[in-house]
């Protein structure tokens, strides 16, 4: 019975070259003999042989027409011209350099490729592991408010993407979703494995996005707290006052200051800082900073009313 080179390829008559191409790498890659699970000698040869004739117009011209005793056994000669197509076809019994011209020295079998030196079908065969190629890294920019409430941030990337052919490839885009979540902290890493250019021959790399805080006009971030710094006036340091905050989720909170500021005086608020990375629920302290602003000049009647009053209280 003559052989069905589409049957072994596992497409129909109406395939594309690059149908061929796809079948042939996947069939051949399943049943190298090299596969442990899958490998089949017989069935690498007769996937050799039928993409060896499929990828050729002019043998799969033959074949289409006069099938394989045509191919083999040479046309007809009523339907020869001259002779230009009366060749016998034979298939030179090597699967492995069909598949070594298919995917180059290099071929890529999932994350390992086999090293032909050349083997022999049934040797043994030398596997080395792919190399993956060196991550990237990127900054990602976010503002407090992201880092505060949460955000998602997409983000389109350009890579080079391998071709169902196996063999060739382009420059696709493709938009990453990075969900960010509230508390994360400067530096935080999100790794997006093997999304970088591939290859035939290695591993793509990881994208590795870094996070980076921008500046805010109000709070200054330590950890999990916030810094929040007001200017008050001597007065206010010595005799006490409210000061009002507004938080990154809207509120206004009204503190009562009454300590007498020196220069390392904090008041802490807590459970008002940024949430727990861990626990978003929780959340860090806000520090509140004070900058006394001194008077440039006293008259002699207003010092001596400062003077009385510190000699007073000691």
């Amino acid at each position: 019975m003559d052989n069905d080179y589409y049957e072994t390829l596992e497409i129909n008559r109406n395939a594309t070259d690059a149908d061929i191409k796809k079948a042939y790498r996947r069939l051949a890659l399943k049943f190298h003999p090299s596969s442990e699970e899958t490998g089949n000698v017989e069935k690498f040869t007769q996937l050799g042989e039928a993409y060896d004739v499929l990828s050729d117009p002019r043998k799969k011209a033959i074949y289409d027409k006069f099938g394989e005793d045509g191919l083999k056994g040479g046309i007809p000669l009523e339907f020869g011209n001259s002779g230009a197509w009366s060749s016998k076809y034979a298939y030179h019994r090597d699967p492995d350099k069909t598949f070594r011209k298919f995917f180059g020295v290099d071929n890529p079998f999932s994350d390992f490729y086999i090293n032909y030196a050349p083997p022999k079908l049934g040797g043994p065969q030398q596997v080395v592991a792919k190399k993956q190629d060196s991550h990237i890294e990127r900054d990602l920019h976010l503002s407090l408010d992201d880092l505060f409430h949460g955000c998602t941030k997409k983000i389109k990337i350009s890579r080079r993407v391998m071709n169902e052919d196996g063999c060739t490839s382009s420059i696709k885009d493709k938009i990453l979703t990075i969900d960010v979540e509230p508390g994360w902290k400067e530096g935080t890493r999100i790794v997006f494995s093997k999304e970088g250019d591939q290859g035939p021959n290695s591993i793509p790399a990881d994208i590795v996005f870094i996070v980076q805080q921008k500046n805010h006009p109000l709070f200054v971030r330590q950890q999990n707290d916030l810094i929040y710094k007001t200017q008050i006036s001597l007065e206010m340091a010595l005799t006490g006052f409210s000061v009002d905050v507004e938080t990154l989720d809207g509120r206004v909170l009204t503190i009562p200051i009454n300590d007498i500021v020196h220069p390392t005086y904090k008041k802490v608020v807590p459970g008002q800082g940024m949430p727990l990375p861990q626990d978003p629920s929780q959340r860090g302290n806000l520090i509140i900073t004070f900058d006394v602003k001194f008077p440039e000049k006293l008259s002699a009647e207003s010092r001596q009313l400062i003077k009385q009053a510190l000699t007073f209280e000691n």
